[in-house]
């Protein structure tokens, strides 16, 4: 495991490390690996975002475990290695593709605020919203964790071995601790905020207050010894007692920033199961996590409004197609930033807004040869958009497939990179309170994600699994990002089913994101070209760094396929 670590890293280069500046960026490059082939397998594949992790998932495998209990292993690990990005201190959307039945199940691990949090939560006494970075750094911007319910509850329904026996390969880790990697390093060095409070500061710095050094061995006993607890006592043991304890103390005892977390808020959270949501492009199907996540809705109605045009007949990544994937987004975006929330809340027309002949109208409104500039939702509502505000990109993804064909797409996070800054018992934990609205209202129409007791803020986060005709599985894929992750997972699978590119491929691509405003292409990269002649149709051009962390599988011709994100610092590994 050792050697495999160190070959990933020796493919990375490591980035500058610039301060952020005052607005949220994405999580910072550390440099990019080189150009691989597709890793290949025949029977059970992990992908995942650090060696380590994907290691812990396939060892899972090996020992007949199923993709829950291999995405349990993998998430636990990823909780300690990449600490930055998600753990049992944030939340995660999953979706399971059962071979014997050919359906997808989708389970919401998001976070909930607190039931003392009104609609003030972020705004100061004259009404105004505070800023971003006054309300991420400390307790107010804390939801209840629901990952660790998330994966128990899919454990029960899908799991073959043991709980306690996933959390093994986590806690050894965590025990005789794992080298700082190139990337944890640069994320450590470049944050303005990490050493704001001293459990972070002493876990993560040297005595002389630097960033831990690349190699450096870092143990978490702490983190061990929370997850010997879960592992015995179930997930219970995490929202009641001791932990729960201390996560509410450290979350309400934060000097100036403190929040509103409860015990009763961390004994009353569950996971929920919900149906899919899945329609069929061309001739797959295209299945996305439903709400309180945008990302299922808004792919999904992406790619319905691309139906219309004939992207197999056209060059990968040529203007033609970027240009249509932009307007379809910009058009997708329009109506999300109206309409999508928490479903538990508000009335969301998921129906309509997914349906044939309204995906044909919005199709209609594209023009070829140039932009149609700001979208505007296709229909009315009593709902106002939410404005535009700061927003976190660190999160991650891991895709998996077990020896019965079965297969999981997770996507996981903690917000911002090191969520809130507050670290308890080994764990970072979340600022997902500040994806909700800051605004409650404009023009005296409510926002659909405004905050409200007990709501789970809106998300981007797109784990997608995709099925062929016969409803066998196809594809499982997704990324961090924010709410670019809509947009670098759609891209992927149009590249993967519409220009049959294999899976590392189509995850090497350039990035290109339309958010309903300017187009962005991913800097250092051949997409910079198209810059010129889409300003031609009337697009505002952005070029940006875009850290993606694309991690997939697909099934092809009988075998398992897997692409990892040489963005960051993933792996694919298979039987």
């Amino acid at each position: 495991m050792r050697a495999l670590l160190t070959a990933a890293c020796l493919l990375f280069t490591l980035a500058a490390c610039a301060q952020p500046g005052s607005r949220a960026e994405p999580e910072a490059p550390s440099g990019r690996a080189e150009a691989r082939a597709p890793a290949t397998a025949d029977r059970r594949m992990v992908v995942a975002a650090h060696p380590l992790a994907a290691e812990a998932g396939r060892e899972i495998l090996r020992a007949g475990g199923s993709a829950i209990d291999a995405a349990i292993a993998t998430q636990l690990v990823l909780g300690l290695v990449e600490p930055q990005s998600s753990g049992i201190g944030g939340g995660a959307f999953l979706l399971r593709y059962d071979a014997a039945r050919g359906a997808v199940t989708a389970f919401d691990g998001r976070e909930t605020a607190p039931m003392a949090a009104t609609e003030a939560l972020f705004l100061q006494d004259d009404g105004t919203p505070i800023g971003f970075w006054d309300a991420v750094v400390g307790g107010r911007s804390v939801g209840v964790p629901g990952t660790l319910a998330m994966l128990q509850t899919a454990h029960a329904r899908h799991g073959e071995l043991a709980w306690a026996r996933l959390f093994q390969p986590a806690i050894q880790l965590a025990r005789q601790g794992f080298e700082v990697t190139p990337r944890l390093h640069t994320l450590i060095a470049r944050d303005r905020f990490l050493d704001t409070y001293a459990p972070a500061r002493a876990y993560f710095y040297t005595d002389a207050g630097e960033p831990l050094p690349v190699g450096h061995l870092l143990k978490n006993p702490a983190y061990a010894r929370t997850l010997e607890i879960v592992a015995r006592d179930g997930a219970r043991a995490f929202y009641e007692g001791a932990i729960a304890r201390d996560i509410v103390r450290t979350v309400r005892s934060v000097a100036g920033n403190p929040g509103k977390l409860s015990r009763r808020d961390m004994a009353r959270y569950e996971a929920k199961v919900r149906p899919a949501l899945c329609r069929p492009y061309r001739d797959h199907t295209v299945c996305g996590h439903p709400p309180p996540t945008s990302g299922g809705a808004t792919l999904l109605q992406i790619l319905g409004i691309l139906e219309a045009f004939d992207l197999p007949a056209m060059r990968p990544m040529a203007v033609e197609p970027v240009h249509l994937l932009a307007e379809a987004s910009r058009l997708a975006f329009a109506d999300r930033n109206r309409f999508l929330a928490d479903s538990d809340f508000v009335d969301v027309p998921l129906d309509r807004l997914l349906s044939d002949p309204y995906l044909r109208r919005r199709a209609g409104l594209i023009d070829p040869d140039a932009s149609l500039g700001k979208a505007e939702p296709g229909f009315e509502r009593d709902l106002a958009p939410k404005p535009d505000q700061a927003g976190g990109r660190s999160t991650s993804h891991y895709s998996i497939v077990d020896a019965d064909g079965n297969a999981v797409s997770a996507t996981a996070s903690v917000e911002q990179a090191f969520g809130a800054r507050l670290m308890v018992r080994g764990f970072m934990l979340n600022n997902q309170l500040t994806d909700f609205s800051f605004v409650p209202e404009r023009d005296g129409k409510p926002v659909a994600n405004r905050v409200q007791p007990g709501k789970r803020p809106r998300s981007s986060m797109a784990p997608t699994i995709v099925t062929d005709a016969d409803g066998g599985f196809r594809l499982a894929v997704g990324s961090p990002g924010g709410s670019r992750i809509i947009g670098y997972t759609t891209l992927r699978v149009l590249a993967v089913l519409d220009w049959g590119l294999n899976v590392q491929t189509a995850v090497e691509l350039p990035n290109v994101v339309n958010r309903n405003g300017p187009t962005a292409l991913e800097a250092g990269t051949s997409a910079e070209a198209l810059a010129g002649p889409l300003r031609d149709r009337g697009h505002e051009v952005e070029i940006e760094t875009m850290t993606s962390g694309l991690h997939a599988i697909e099934r092809r011709d009988g075998r398992l396929y897997g692409g990892a994100d040489p963005r960051r610092e993933g792996v694919a590994l298979g039987d």
